[in-house]
Formats: C-alpha cells, structure tokens, sequence
C-alpha cells in the first residue's frame, strides 16, 4: 500500500494564529498551490481512497482528488480550546505563564478546554491501525501538520516530544509504503 500525507496548501490566516479545529479558508493562492501540489503526487489511481479531515483546509483539498472523500474525525487538527481563533502572542500577553507552562508540556498538557499533544496521537493511532487492516493499494490523507507529525511519531516508535523534529510544510507530501506488515518511509516534506 503506497500511502501518502498530504497537509493542507497555505491558508488565509495571520501568521501565529491558532486554528487548531477552526474552519479557515484556503489562501487565495490555492489554485496555484493545487497545480504544484499535483506535480508532487503520482496519478491518482482509479481505486485510491481519499481520506480528508472534515475541516474546510482539508476537504477543499481532498475534493479536487476525489468526489468520494472519506471524511474522519481523528485526522483533525489538535484543537487549542480556549485559545481557537487567538494569536500566541495575544495569548503570551494575557497568560504568559499557561503558555509557557503549555510549551513546555504540550504533550501531556493541553490548551485550556483544549487537547494535549498525546490525546492526538491516541486518535490518530487508531486511524492508522485500522487503515492498516484495509487492502487498498494507493491511500491519500489530506490533513494537518499536527497529524502527520503524530503519524510519523506513532509509525517510528517516538516519544511523542520528539514530533516538533518533522518539518511539514503547506502543501507538503510524505510518502510512506506499508508492506509485508512493515512501515517504509520514502520520504518526507517534499
């Protein structure tokens, strides 16, 4: 099975925004962003399954490959809680020391009324055991840098800290091919 990642194109958002589980647009870019996006992937197979975060980023995305996307929850974007739609900066100003507190220990502690980094790779675990089990030959996942980092994470064996190591870009693709029940990764951030 060749499985690729593929996070969202740029987004019209302000630099140091959190929106984690907000619904943001795609950047007027897109149309550019989409054809050199295309150049990175191989032809879509006739039996490619698309799965997309349900997220508006995402699904516009997903849409362009395929009209039936499977949409699923897990591979949403760490949800920031209190702090959706707020800059970090904004927030450092007001809650400097939550902050710092969250920076330090984002993976067992999460934004006010929010999610830890470990909760997000627990759900996104499980989606990737269970697409294991399918027999697809072509898979692409149209989600959120968080997602393919706890993915990358979850497939090495990782401790979860270590998942701020990945770059992911916008409109970046992570090829990985699942093979005789072993992970290969082919490679990253192209």
């Amino acid at each position: 099975m060749d499985i690729y990642l593929i996070r969202h194109t740029q987004t019209d958002t302000e630099k140091g925004l959190c929106y984690g589980h907000s619904n943001v647009a795609l950047a007027q870019s897109f149309p550019e962003d989409w054809l050199q996006l295309q150049q990175k992937l191989p032809v879509l197979r006739d039996d490619c399954l698309v799965f997309s975060s349900p997220l508006q980023r995402c699904l516009q995305l997903a849409q362009h490959f395929s009209e039936n996307v499977i949409c699923d929850e897990r591979l949403l974007e760490v949800n920031f809680g209190d702090w959706e739609g707020r800059r970090f900066d904004a927030i450092d100003a007001i809650d400097a020391d939550i902050l710092q507190h969250w920076t330090a220990n984002f993976v067992h502690i999460p934004p006010p009324n929010g999610e830890c980094f470990l909760e997000l790779c627990q759900r996104v675990g499980n989606f990737w055991q269970e697409l294991l089990n399918d027999s697809a030959q072509q898979v692409f996942i149209i989600t959120h840098a968080g997602v393919i980092r706890a993915l990358l994470t979850h497939i090495l064996q990782l401790p979860p800290a270590n998942a701020f190591h990945f770059q992911v870009a916008a409109g970046s693709v992570h090829k990985l091919q699942y093979l005789n029940n072993y992970t290969y990764i082919s490679y990253i951030n192209r």
